[in-house]
Protein backbone atom coordinates (compact mmCIF):
# COMPACT_ATOMS: atom_id res chain seq x y z
CA UNK A 1 0.00 0.00 0.00
CA UNK A 2 1.69 3.40 -1.17
CA UNK A 3 1.48 6.30 1.57
CA UNK A 4 2.56 8.57 -0.63
CA UNK A 5 5.11 10.14 -3.66
CA UNK A 6 6.46 13.35 -4.64
CA UNK A 7 8.79 14.80 -7.35
CA UNK A 8 10.79 18.25 -6.79
CA UNK A 9 13.38 19.50 -9.15
CA UNK A 10 15.75 22.20 -9.83
CA UNK A 11 17.86 23.55 -12.26
CA UNK A 12 21.57 23.78 -10.77
CA UNK A 13 24.05 25.89 -12.62
CA UNK A 14 27.08 23.52 -12.22
CA UNK A 15 27.86 20.33 -14.10
CA UNK A 16 26.38 16.38 -12.98
CA UNK A 17 29.97 15.48 -11.50
CA UNK A 18 29.90 18.70 -9.04
CA UNK A 19 26.06 18.04 -7.73
CA UNK A 20 27.21 14.56 -7.35
CA UNK A 21 30.18 15.63 -5.26
CA UNK A 22 28.28 17.41 -3.33
CA UNK A 23 24.84 15.10 -3.22
CA UNK A 24 27.16 11.97 -2.13
CA UNK A 25 29.65 13.50 0.69
CA UNK A 26 27.78 12.48 3.46
CA UNK A 27 30.74 13.72 5.68
CA UNK A 28 30.04 17.41 4.32
CA UNK A 29 25.98 16.81 4.57
CA UNK A 30 26.18 18.37 7.87
CA UNK A 31 27.72 21.45 6.36
CA UNK A 32 25.73 21.62 3.28
CA UNK A 33 22.24 20.05 4.36
CA UNK A 34 20.52 23.34 6.45
CA UNK A 35 18.07 20.68 7.72
CA UNK A 36 20.22 18.22 8.92
CA UNK A 37 21.89 18.84 12.36
CA UNK A 38 24.18 15.42 12.49
CA UNK A 39 25.61 12.75 10.24
CA UNK A 40 26.74 9.47 12.19
CA UNK A 41 28.37 7.26 9.59
CA UNK A 42 27.37 3.29 10.36
CA UNK A 43 30.03 1.89 7.64
CA UNK A 44 33.21 2.51 6.40
CA UNK A 45 34.11 5.93 4.15
CA UNK A 46 32.82 6.91 0.76
CA UNK A 47 29.64 6.62 -0.92
CA UNK A 48 28.71 3.21 -2.34
CA UNK A 49 25.66 0.48 -2.50
CA UNK A 50 25.29 -0.82 1.33
CA UNK A 51 26.87 2.77 2.63
CA UNK A 52 24.81 3.27 6.07
CA UNK A 53 24.51 6.58 8.19
CA UNK A 54 22.11 7.62 11.04
CA UNK A 55 20.83 11.30 10.11
CA UNK A 56 19.31 13.69 12.20
CA UNK A 57 17.13 16.16 10.89
CA UNK A 58 14.83 19.37 12.28
CA UNK A 59 11.59 18.66 11.10
CA UNK A 60 8.62 21.33 12.83
CA UNK A 61 11.35 22.38 15.32
CA UNK A 62 11.90 18.54 16.49
CA UNK A 63 14.95 16.34 15.89
CA UNK A 64 14.16 13.16 14.05
CA UNK A 65 16.68 10.38 13.72
CA UNK A 66 16.66 8.03 10.97
CA UNK A 67 18.58 4.83 9.89
CA UNK A 68 19.10 5.30 6.03
CA UNK A 69 21.49 3.66 3.72
CA UNK A 70 22.56 3.38 -0.10
CA UNK A 71 20.47 1.42 -2.29
CA UNK A 72 21.41 2.18 -5.87
CA UNK A 73 24.46 4.03 -7.48
CA UNK A 74 24.91 5.33 -11.10
CA UNK A 75 27.45 7.60 -10.91
CA UNK A 76 26.98 10.65 -11.62
CA UNK A 77 23.30 10.09 -13.10
CA UNK A 78 21.07 8.33 -10.14
CA UNK A 79 21.17 7.53 -6.96
CA UNK A 80 18.76 5.82 -4.28
CA UNK A 81 18.67 6.06 -0.60
CA UNK A 82 16.20 4.49 1.28
CA UNK A 83 15.55 4.16 4.90
CA UNK A 84 12.71 2.33 7.05
CA UNK A 85 10.52 4.03 9.57
CA UNK A 86 7.14 3.30 11.47
CA UNK A 87 6.51 0.82 9.57
CA UNK A 88 7.06 2.98 6.09
CA UNK A 89 9.70 1.83 4.33
CA UNK A 90 10.71 5.10 2.20
CA UNK A 91 12.97 5.62 -0.85
CA UNK A 92 14.67 8.52 -2.30
CA UNK A 93 15.81 8.87 -5.64
CA UNK A 94 18.28 11.68 -7.06
CA UNK A 95 18.31 11.74 -10.94
CA UNK A 96 20.75 14.31 -12.42
CA UNK A 97 20.36 15.30 -15.62
CA UNK A 98 23.04 17.23 -17.86
CA UNK A 99 21.34 20.32 -19.48
CA UNK A 100 23.22 23.48 -21.57
CA UNK A 101 22.98 25.56 -18.73
CA UNK A 102 23.94 22.65 -16.40
CA UNK A 103 22.10 20.10 -14.13
CA UNK A 104 18.43 19.36 -13.56
CA UNK A 105 18.46 17.73 -10.65
CA UNK A 106 15.04 15.94 -9.69
CA UNK A 107 14.62 14.28 -5.88
CA UNK A 108 11.40 11.02 -6.48
CA UNK A 109 10.59 10.71 -2.47
CA UNK A 110 7.90 7.48 -1.92
CA UNK A 111 6.70 5.66 1.30
CA UNK A 112 5.03 2.59 1.08
CA UNK A 113 3.65 1.04 4.36
CA UNK A 114 5.27 -2.09 4.83
CA UNK A 115 2.66 -3.92 7.43
CA UNK A 116 -0.08 -1.24 8.21
CA UNK A 117 -2.97 -1.58 10.99
CA UNK A 118 -5.87 0.12 10.37
CA UNK A 119 -4.83 2.86 12.88
CA UNK A 120 -1.94 3.34 10.68
CA UNK A 121 -3.62 3.73 7.68
CA UNK A 122 -6.39 6.03 9.36
CA UNK A 123 -3.83 8.55 10.92
CA UNK A 124 -2.18 8.25 7.03
CA UNK A 125 -4.97 9.85 6.00
CA UNK A 126 -5.45 12.72 8.45
CA UNK A 127 -1.86 13.65 8.21
CA UNK A 128 -1.25 13.39 4.97
CA UNK A 129 -1.80 17.02 3.43
CA UNK A 130 0.38 18.24 6.78
CA UNK A 131 2.91 15.47 5.58
CA UNK A 132 2.81 16.40 2.30
CA UNK A 133 3.93 19.78 2.89
CA UNK A 134 6.46 18.97 5.34
CA UNK A 135 8.28 16.69 2.57
CA UNK A 136 7.75 19.40 -0.08
CA UNK A 137 9.43 22.07 1.65
CA UNK A 138 12.30 19.97 3.32
CA UNK A 139 13.28 18.66 -0.28
CA UNK A 140 12.76 22.00 -1.80
CA UNK A 141 15.17 23.20 0.77
CA UNK A 142 17.67 20.30 0.50
CA UNK A 143 17.73 20.87 -3.31
CA UNK A 144 18.31 24.66 -2.82
CA UNK A 145 21.56 23.65 -0.42
CA UNK A 146 22.62 21.16 -2.96
CA UNK A 147 22.89 23.46 -5.73
CA UNK A 148 24.41 26.27 -4.08
CA UNK A 149 27.27 24.29 -2.55
CA UNK A 150 27.63 23.03 -6.54
CA UNK A 151 27.72 25.94 -8.12
CA UNK A 152 30.14 27.11 -4.97
CA UNK A 153 32.60 24.29 -6.47
CA UNK A 154 31.85 25.25 -10.44
CA UNK A 155 31.77 28.95 -10.11
CA UNK A 156 32.47 29.87 -14.07
CA UNK A 157 29.69 27.86 -15.80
Amino acid sequence: MNAFDMTVSREVAAGPQAVWAVLTDLDGAEQVLSGVTRIERLSDDGYRVGTRWRETRTVMKNESTEVMWVAEVDAPRRTVVRSDSNGISYATTFTLTPIPTGTNVTVAFAGDYTNPSALTRVLGVLTSALGRRITRTMLTRDLADIARAAEAREPER
